[in-house]
């Protein structure tokens, strides 16, 4: 089985007729989000920083929804780009400080373990 499908959307219907108040406001609130006018960051920008979440969540769907928009909203090669590299670096940066997280932990059972012989 494939585990990502640009198809896969038609599923969206079982959601729709599981929690239909959930997805009707959900799909509302989206649309709001990504609506032309009514916002202080251009559409374009608004995409780019969806496409740096849609990468650091690994989220298929997004990035493909995401890349499409932001090339009808004027973003170029370069922007997408930049936009996945800055997603590169969080990511990175979140696996570094979770690994001091690890360090800690580590260090704090070694502590606790010698103390307590």
């Amino acid at each position: 089985m494939q585990h990502y499908d640009s198809k896969d959307s038609k599923f969206g219907r079982n959601l729709r007729k599981g929690a239909p108040d959930d997805f009707a406001k959900f799909v509302e609130w989206d649309q709001q989000v990504f609506a032309e006018e009514g916002h202080e960051l251009s559409k374009k920008t608004r995409e780019l920083i969806a496409i740096g979440v849609a990468a650091t969540t690994q989220c298929p769907h997004c990035i493909e929804i995401h890349s499409r928009a932001a090339a009808k909203a004027g973003a170029t090669e370069a922007e997408l780009s930049e936009a996945v590299m800055v997603a590169m670096a969080m990511r990175a940066g979140g696996a570094m400080t979770h690994g001091w997280m690890a360090m800690k932990y580590f260090q704090d059972e070694n502590d606790t373990g010698q103390s307590e012989q």
